[in-house]
């Protein structure tokens, strides 16, 4: 590493956290600081648009699209302190290194420091993947130039995501909802996860039946005594399984040859078979050999975390990320399965050590990604350094997620480089007959591992929790043809299909890339994006579409089904990479897809269609909004169409008899009768919404509940759903539910107690009465003008005269409420070495070391927030600095009070004046007041 004890250097990095561990290896004449990320980027709205752009036509963009595309960039408002500091001392040194990551967005936020920081000394680009010692004393030693290649294709696809997002989300506000938006890669993605569900609603399940067999040997031997066969086939023709129905009608598909037994067909032949004689009549045995897994990329590191730790893909990212910066892993944003020369020996004398030298194959093991459009020039994902620190070596060092992340990372390294699984596998079929002739073919599988080889350090898991393991066995008897066997019990067993299953985040983010969409970089965030658009939702691991969803993507298929294709979404991918390797200009690529032009560029139907400018504009017209926001579910016994509504307060249902006329409606807010309409429960899944569903949910008019009659006037009790949440009612009286009840298991007797409220508790010895109720700020007594409040809304019933007297004879007192405990202590920042604890506060939790306070961001959770995280955030708002203060208002000089005759004057003046005036100032101040309005309209919708 070079050193010169008269040069200082000055080292940009990303975070925090990597300047504190770099900083540690570079030592003195270097200068480690932070960049908190990206420095510009694109105005997010028009207060961000600087004062010499605001008038332009493109300034709502933030490109000049008919100017080469050129970008508007502007220094975001929380790093502007930061660069400041960095400009300072930019000013101070000899030399700059940006270390920044090695991907298109770390090699752009390099670029755009160059650009924002305009420094006078060499500039120079410094990349590792891992940080070590080594690592970054070599990376300092052969420092590179900016790619402007990787930066061209990085911006591209941000120009690219702008334009698709600023001019498609438009038509989203005014044809389905306003604040809605769309982007290139989150479309796609939320197609595929409402294509999914459509799929489970057009299922119709079938079922099937089979019988189970536990069949027993004389003479087992070694093997074990009895097994397990399942019924296959019938007088020589195939038992239906679950593949055989078609999946939109539950029958069986035409032309499958197979027999479909029902449980009365099973439990008649199980009774043929009993007591008759089994034989085998074929054993196939052949050999098992499993290859180990490819090292982790950043998508199979997302699927499997969520498998085997339950993590999130963000929560997986978040992780990785803290592991990388502190030098434990490798770069975890790579889609490459090479393994360095380094990495591949460290693997090998570790596996030496740990599981012996017959674990190790002769010959070094190398993979080939399987990646559509593979860029990323790194490592896999594996232990940093020369010589990898074991689960245990590292265990105290880290926390519990890191710790488990860190295993599956070491584990999945470890095992690439190990010998196959082997064993052997057997395939038996048996064969019993009836006494009437019917010949019943039962099958039987086996599989016995000899040496286990890389399954003693990985196992993988499936995607289907009732797989079978890989390192599972099914033992076999030692069976041979001929062999008699004895039916210790005939089961017959019943099947039900099963529709495809909803993705999760793991799958999910396997099919996109399968399909060549998104990048390692993005998957996190695109699992993200469409939860908190509204346009998914999780239950447990499934990610269910929101029938908000449904109308987005029905409006995106029926009107640019070409903006969410996949295989165009992919070639987008693929020219991103064109450019990136220098070979494509993006000024042509932006120009097809944006005009329409192609200069031999560009997607060919987006060119003919005249580029996405023209498709969005001139078609808008075509779109009925009511149409849009309406999604057939089924026609119902009496004829009537029932669809689900996406209105501006949530989905609904609605029925109505074809042809009949209704008022017309935006947004299918209105034009039906109550009576025909009916809430969707939040959380309900589109698939959920069967004609029994339906039919309950309309139940009593709009969703309402008959919970039973009043046994003492007769009258109905109803559960009903209003404004302010769920209320029973019955006549003139209503009451709406406790914090502690649910409207799903609301019973009579509890909806009488409520229909009790007020209620009258007695008479004090005044004549005044007293009463018990529930009001906005919980339950409380009242006698005239005076309340105390309860401390539990049973008191509301059970309290006595007595006791609501004392409580009212009580002073009125207004105590202090004592300071509430954290909501955790998390221990000593990293950075400032001050304990750092979260606390709740009036928006929520924060983070505080006593001094700066840090609000959790959405999606963050006190639990779950890591220390490294804490401490990032609050040095970011150290970096800040305070919040500007608001100047006090200038307080008035007090008017001089008037004297006697220059009020008569004035007021004579002011007579003689406003009777001819008044008109004339009148009509003025009208047109004044439309023109300043009218131009205050313009320009908000220019800036929007």
């Amino acid at each position: 590493m070079p050193s010169n004890a008269a040069t200082t250097r000055l080292v940009i990095v990303e975070s925090p956290a990597k300047a504190k561990t770099i900083s540690g290896y570079l030592g003195p004449g270097y200068v480690v600081e932070a960049s908190f990320g990206h420095v510009r980027d694109l105005p997010r709205n028009a207060a961000d648009v600087p004062a010499k752009y605001k008038g332009e036509p493109w300034a709502r963009l933030g490109v000049d699209v008919d100017n080469g595309f050129h970008a508007l960039y502007v220094v975001s408002p929380d790093r502007k302190q930061q660069i400041n500091k960095l400009t300072k001392l930019a000013k101070e040194v000899d030399e700059i290194f940006l270390a920044t990551d090695e991907d298109r967005e770390g090699e752009a936020i390099a670029w755009h420091l160059v650009e924002t920081l305009k420094p006078k000394v060499p500039v120079r680009r410094m990349v590792f993947h891992e940080i070590t010692k080594p690592a970054i004393q070599a990376a300092v030693a052969n420092p590179r130039e900016i790619d402007r290649d990787l930066v061209d294709a990085q911006e591209a696809r941000r120009i690219l995501d702008r334009l698709y997002g600023y001019e498609v989300s438009p038509v989203l506000w005014k044809k389905v909802m306003p604040k809605l938006s769309a982007g290139r890669v989150q479309s796609v993605a939320t197609r595929i996860v409402v294509e999914r569900e459509r799929q489970r609603m057009a299922f119709r399940t079938a079922e099937y039946w089979d019988i189970l067999a536990t069949l027993a040997v004389t003479n087992p031997g070694k093997g074990p005594r009895s097994f397990n066969a399942t019924l296959v086939a019938l007088n020589g023709d195939r038992i239906a399984t679950g593949k055989d129905f078609e999946p939109t009608t539950g029958r069986v598909k035409p032309g499958a040859g197979v027999v479909h037994l029902d449980e009365g067909g099973a439990r008649g032949l199980a009774a043929r078979l009993a007591g008759r004689p089994f034989t085998v009549t074929r054993v196939e045995e052949k050999p098992y050999r499993r290859r180990p897994y490819a090292p982790f990329i950043t998508s199979t590191l997302q699927q499997e975390a969520a498998r085997k730790l339950r993590f999130s893909s963000q929560q997986t990212m978040r992780t990785a990320q803290r592991l990388y910066e502190n030098g434990y892993i490798t770069y975890m944003r790579t889609d490459s399965v090479n393994l360095s020369e380094t990495a591949i020996a460290a693997a090998r004398r570790q596996i030496v050590e740990l599981y012996g030298e017959r674990s190790v194959p002769p010959e070094p093991r190398r993979y080939t990604g399987k990646v559509k459009n593979a860029q990323e020039a790194h490592e896999a994902i594996r232990p940093a350094g020369d010589n990898f620190r074991t689960p245990g070596d590292v265990a105290k060092e880290l926390s519990a997620e890191e710790f488990k992340l860190y295993e599956l990372i070491w584990r999945r390294t470890i095992a690439s480089q190990m010998t196959d699984a082997v064993g052997s596998s057997v395939s038996v079929r048996i064969r019993a007959t009836t006494s009437g002739g019917e010949e019943a073919d039962f099958g039987a599988t086996g599989k016995t591992i000899t040496d286990p080889g890389f399954l003693r350090a990985y196992v993988e898991s499936s995607d289907d929790e009732n797989a079978e393991a890989e390192d599972a066995e099914r033992r076999l008897p030692n069976l041979v043809k001929d062999q008699p066997l004895t039916a210790e019990e005939l089961a017959a067993q019943g099947h039900h299909t099963q529709p495809p299953a909803r993705y999760t985040e793991a799958s999910l983010v396997k099919a996109l890339e399968e399909l060549g969409i998104g990048r390692p970089s993005t998957y996190a965030s695109i699992m993200q994006t469409i939860q908190d658009r509204g346009y998914v939702f999780k239950r447990g691991q499934a990610m269910i579409p929101s029938f908000l969803a449904f109308a987005v993507i029905g409006l995106m298929e029926r009107h640019y089904p070409r903006l969410i294709d996949y295989d165009f979404t992919a070639s987008m991918e693929n020219e991103l990479d064109e450019i990136a390797g220098g070979d494509h200009a993006a000024v042509d690529f932006l120009t097809a897809f944006y005009f329409g032009t192609t200069n031999g560029a560009g997607d060919q139907d987006i060119a003919r269609s005249g580029g996405l400018k023209k498709l969005v504009t001139e078609n808008l017209s075509d779109i009925d909004a009511r149409s849009v926001n309406s999604i057939p579910l089924f026609t119902d016994d009496e004829g009537r169409e029932v669809v689900v509504r996406v209105g501006r307060y949530g989905p609904y249902l609605q029925r109505r008899v074809p042809g009949e006329e209704q008022a017309p409606a935006a947004e299918g807010e209105e034009g039906a009768s109550p009576g025909d309409r009916a809430p969707i429960p939040e959380g309900l899944a589109p698939d959920e919404l069967t004609p029994e569903k339906v039919h309950e949910l309309f139940l009593g008019g709009g969703g309402e509940r008959k919970l039973g009659d009043d046994p003492s006037t007769g009258e109905p009790i109803v559960l009903k759903s209003g404004r302010f949440g769920p209320y029973v009612a019955s006549g003139e009286r209503k009451s709406s539910l406790l914090r502690s009840q649910s409207p799903d298991s609301l019973t009579l007797d509890e909806a009488l107690k409520l229909l009790s409220l007020p209620r009258l508790i007695g008479v004090d010895p005044n004549g005044a009465e007293v009463y018990a109720n529930n009001g906005r700020y919980g339950p409380y007594v009242k006698r005239g003008d005076e309340f105390r409040s309860l401390d539990s809304e049973e008191k509301m019933f059970t309290i006595t005269l007595d006791e609501a007297l004392a409580l009212l004879a009580a002073p009125k007192t207004r105590q202090r409420r004592a300071a509430a405990p954290p909501l955790r202590e998390m221990g000593v920042d990293p950075l400032t070495e001050k304990p750092l604890v979260i606390k709740d506060g009036r928006f929520g939790p924060y983070v505080t070391d006593g001094e700066t306070n840090a609000s959790l961001r959405r999606g963050q959770t006190p639990e779950a927030l890591s220390i490294e995280e804490a401490s990032e955030m609050l040095a970011e708002k150290r970096a800040k600095g305070p919040a500007p203060k608001k100047k006090a208002a200038a307080k008035k000089a007090p008017a001089k009070k008037a004297t006697k005759a220059t009020k008569a004057t004035a007021a004579k003046a002011a007579k003689s004046t406003a009777t001819k005036a008044t008109k004339s100032t009148a009509a003025k101040a009208t047109k004044a007041t439309a023109a300043k309005a009218a131009k205050a309209t313009k320009a908000t919708r220019t800036a929007d």
